[in-house]
C-alpha cells in the first residue's frame, strides 16, 4: 500500500506536469487558446479568490509566465506630462524596468532597470508583452530596447537599441510588437528602409538577415504559420500584409492593406484555409490561403455596415465565425466567415453602456466550449459566444481601470492564464486570481 507521503507526491507531481505556461503573447501557440482542464466555467457565489498583488508601474504590456515564474514590464515618470492626445508625443522622462515574480507568492525575485526617456502619445509604459524562451526572458521596450536576460537573476546577455541600431524612430505610439522566438532566431520589428522585420540570433542578437520597407513598422506581432507544405513568417506593415521565408526573410507573397494612421495592429487570425486581417478605418479582409504553392485569394473586403475592424485586440476566429471588439463601434461583434455579415453585437463585455464607445476593448480567450473575456472595465468574464448570441455566463471585477482614453478610465494588457490562474495588470498593480474549480 502506497504511503499517504507518497500519495501526496504523486498529487502534487501530476499537478504539476498538467500545469499550463503563458510563455509569451496571446498564450503558448499565440492563439489565444487556453486549454488546462480544472478551471472555471462560472463565477463562484463567492466570486474569485486572490492569491497575491505587487506594485507595479505605467504600462500597457501583459504579463507571461513560466517555469513558476512571471515576467512583467513598467515604466517609473520622473518628469513630464501625459496628455494621452492621439496627434502629440509627451515627452517624459523615467526609467522602463523588467520584474520577475515567484508566481505562487508574487515574490520578487530580481529588476532590470535602465533609464528610457519617451517621446510618444499615449506614453503610458511598455507595450510588447515579455517572451519566455527556456533560461532566457526577451522584452522590448516602448522606445526600442530589446532585451535579452537571463530567467534566473535578470542578467543581461546581449540587448539592441533598435532605433540606434537602424537609424529611424519609435512609431507615435511606441513599439508594441511582441518579439517572436522560433528555434535559434527572435523575430522583431526595428525599422529603417529594408529593416521593418529583422531575425537575430536568439543567443547573440546579432542580425541574421533583414526585410521590408514602409512609411513605418507598424504594431502587429509577427506570426509563424504552415501552409504549401512550408513554414511561412507572417508581418503585417502599415501598407501590406507580407509573407516571408523565415531562415532567409526572401518575400513570398504581399497583398496590399492599409489601415488608417499607420495603425496595423492586431496580427491575422485563420481558421483552417481562411485568414481574417482587420483594422482600424473600416480596413478588413478574408483571403483563402494557397494550399499548392504560397499565396492567398481575397474573398471579400469588408464595407461600412459588416465586417469588424479591430485594433487593441486580437479578433477569434471560431469555425465559420469570428468574434472580436470594434475598434469604431467599440462593442464585440460575431461576424459570419464566409461573407462578413455581422450576426449580432453589444456593449456588454467591452465598455459597457450601449452606445459607441471608440475603441471599447475586449481580450478575448478561447478556454473548450466557452470564452474568457478581460474587459477594459477591469472585468474578467466568462461568456458563451455562438452565431445566435452572446451569453455571459458570470464576471468579477479584479482591476481597477487606471489609464485614460476619450474620456473614459480602460485598462488595456492582455491578461495571462497559467498553473489555474488568472495574471493581470494595470498602472498601480499586477494581480493573481485562482481560476481553478474548488475540489
Amino acid at each position: 500500500m502506497r504511503s499517504m507521503s507518497t500519495i501526496l507526491l504523486w498529487t502534487v507531481a501530476s499537478q504539476l506536469v498538467m500545469a499550463e505556461d503563458w510563455p509569451q503573447w496571446n498564450g503558448r501557440t499565440r492563439t489565444g487558446q487556453y486549454t488546462e482542464d480544472q478551471t472555471l466555467r462560472s463565477i463562484p457565489p463567492e466570486g474569485l479568490k486572490k492569491l497575491w498583488s505587487q506594485p507595479v508601474h505605467y504600462g500597457y504590456s501583459g504579463p507571461a509566465v513560466a517555469a513558476g515564474r512571471v515576467f512583467v514590464t513598467d515604466f517609473i515618470k520622473k518628469s513630464g506630462e501625459t496628455t494621452n492626445n492621439p496627434s502629440v508625443r509627451d515627452q517624459l522622462t523615467g526609467t522602463e524596468r523588467v520584474l520577475c515574480l515567484d508566481s505562487a507568492s508574487g515574490k520578487v525575485l530580481w529588476t532590470h532597470a535602465y533609464d528610457r526617456d519617451y517621446a510618444l502619445s499615449y506614453p503610458a509604459g511598455p507595450r510588447a508583452t515579455p517572451t519566455i524562451d527556456g533560461d532566457r526572458v526577451y522584452t522590448l521596450g516602448a522606445e526600442g530596447d530589446l532585451l535579452c536576460l537571463s530567467v534566473n537573476d535578470g542578467r543581461v546577455i546581449w540587448q539592441r537599441q533598435l532605433k540606434e541600431s537602424y537609424r529611424t524612430e519609435s512609431p507615435v505610439w511606441g513599439y508594441s510588437a511582441a518579439p517572436l522566438v522560433v528555434e535559434d532566431l527572435i523575430y522583431t520589428l526595428a525599422g529603417g528602409e529594408g529593416s521593418i522585420l529583422v531575425a537575430l540570433d536568439k543567443l547573440t542578437g546579432d542580425e541574421r538577415w533583414r526585410a521590408l520597407s514602409a512609411t513605418s513598422i507598424g504594431y502587429c506581432p509577427p506570426t509563424l504559420i504552415k501552409a504549401a507544405g512550408r513554414e511561412q513568417l507572417l508581418l503585417w506593415d502599415p501598407s501590406k500584409l507580407n509573407s516571408l521565408d523565415p531562415k532567409t526573410g526572401a518575400l513570398l507573397w504581399s497583398v496590399p492593406i492599409a489601415p488608417k494612421y499607420e495603425m496595423s495592429i492586431a496580427p491575422p487570425v485563420i481558421s483552417g484555409n481562411k485568414m481574417f486581417v482587420s483594422g482600424i478605418g473600416e480596413v478588413a479582409a478574408m483571403y483563402e490561403i494557397d494550399s499548392v504553392k504560397p499565396g492567398v485569394q481575397e474573398l471579400w473586403r469588408g464595407q461600412a455596415k459588416d465586417a469588424m475592424y479591430c485594433a487593441n485586440s486580437t479578433p477569434s476566429f471560431d469555425g465559420e465565425f469570428v468574434y472580436g471588439a470594434d475598434c469604431g463601434k467599440g462593442c464585440l461583434i460575431c461576424m459570419r466567415a464566409s461573407d462578413g455579415e455581422r450576426l449580432w453585437e453589444t456593449f456588454a463585455p467591452t465598455a459597457g453602456g450601449d452606445r459607441r464607445q471608440s475603441h471599447g476593448t475586449a481580450f478575448l480567450n478561447k478556454v473548450g466550449d466557452l470564452y474568457y473575456l478581460f474587459s477594459e472595465t477591469g472585468d474578467f468574464i466568462i461568456a458563451r459566444l455562438s452565431p445566435e448570441k452572446y451569453d455571459e455566463i458570470g464576471r468579477f471585477h479584479v482591476l481597477e481601470p487606471t489609464n485614460e482614453c476619450f474620456g473614459r478610465s480602460v485598462v488595456w494588457s492582455y491578461p495571462a492564464y497559467a498553473n489555474r490562474c488568472l495574471f493581470a495588470r494595470n498602472d498601480k498593480e499586477l494581480v493573481c486570481y485562482s481560476i481553478a474549480v474548488s475540489p
